[in-house]
């Protein structure tokens, strides 16, 4: 795989994570802990995953800066999601940590009130990541 399919992978990797959070969450809805844990464990290891090829692709001397090439009402739009997403992309890690946390030491009062939090903010992330890449290399 060669650095440039990179953002592919972490579209795809951004996508799976959304859906074993949304799935994470139906299944604690359910009363099904053992399922929830299964799915929120591997939307953090699917979140990681994603980090580290994230890391790898900023930080190789190989590609240069992406422009977003769209112009008018989409440009703002696009900045619009891409400062939010990335203003909460730094705050979720810590939370995430938090929450992850509460759940293993079985402070799960603690662990509901922070996960409230959590889990649309990681979701909001994960699916605004998709959302900026199909922005910045498939549609403009």
């Amino acid at each position: 795989m060669s650095i440039s399919q990179l953002p592919a992978l972490n579209a795809l990797l951004n996508s799976v994570s959304a859906i074993l959070l949304i799935a994470g969450r139906l299944f604690i809805r359910q009363k099904n802990i053992k399922a929830h844990r299964a799915s929120m464990i591997s939307a953090f290891v699917t979140s990681t995953l994603f980090l580290t090829s994230y890391l790898i692709y900023h930080f190789s001397k190989e590609l240069g800066p992406t422009r977003f090439r769209g112009d008018g009402i989409i440009r703002p739009v696009y900045f619009f999601i891409l400062i939010t997403h990335t203003i909460l992309a730094v705050v979720i890690v810590p939370m995430v940590f938090v929450t992850f946390s509460r759940a293993l030491k079985k402070r799960f009062d603690l662990h509901r009130k922070i996960a409230r939090w959590t889990l649309p903010i990681w979701l909001y992330v994960s699916v605004t990541g998709v959302i900026v890449y199909l922005m910045l290399y498939q549609l403009y």
